[in-house]
């Protein structure tokens, strides 16, 4: 027989197991946590149980979610906004554009992420995409190709044409302003 159900407290410390190893938001904890009963509720629904009883099991410990969710956050150890920062800083350095963080941040389930425009930061991010496909200063890549490329990412084409115009230092100057 498959043990009982995980409660608050298993919950809590499978939350803290799981922040432990990764960065994540309030929503895609709660679906971590939600993945993790129902993977208990096949397992013990799999063992001659009753269906409709492992099904309510299955929504009582849901419903200590959203507490343990609020205990991490008052603890400070879940934070959306902070999590929407980092990731949109990293997700620059890799060259995406800010509507493509913006994009991965609602995916991810921040909700409303803040993120400021800044047209230097978008060139500079333009500059980092560009280095990565060895395209514009950084290359001979086709500058069709690239600017159709480039706006697929969510790069405004100006700022595209802006950083295809670039020296190559300069461009290199820009994304070492990124890393500081």
């Amino acid at each position: 027989m498959a043990s009982k159900p995980p409660d608050a407290a298993k919950l809590y410390e499978a939350a803290l197991n799981h922040l432990a190893r990764f960065a994540a938001t309030e929503a895609g904890l709660a679906q971590v946590l939600a993945r993790k009963l129902e993977r208990w509720g096949r397992l013990y629904a799999g063992e001659d149980a009753d269906a409709d009883e492992v099904a309510a099991e299955v929504r009582r410990a849901r419903a200590a979610i959203p507490g343990v969710i609020a205990r991490l956050r008052e603890a400070g150890l879940l934070n959306d906004a902070a999590f929407a920062a980092s990731r949109a800083k990293r997700l620059t350095r890799q060259g995406k554009s800010r509507r493509a963080a913006l994009a991965h941040l609602a995916a991810k389930g921040v909700a409303r992420p803040v993120l400021a425009e800044d047209p230097r930061r978008e060139l500079a991010a333009a500059c980092a995409y560009l280095r990565r496909r060895r395209a514009g200063p950084f290359g001979e890549a086709p500058e069709a190709k690239i600017m159709a490329a480039m706006a697929r990412g969510g790069f405004a084409q100006e700022i595209v044409r802006h950083a295809l115009r670039l020296d190559r230092e300069e461009a290199e100057g820009l994304i070492k302003e990124l890393h500081e």
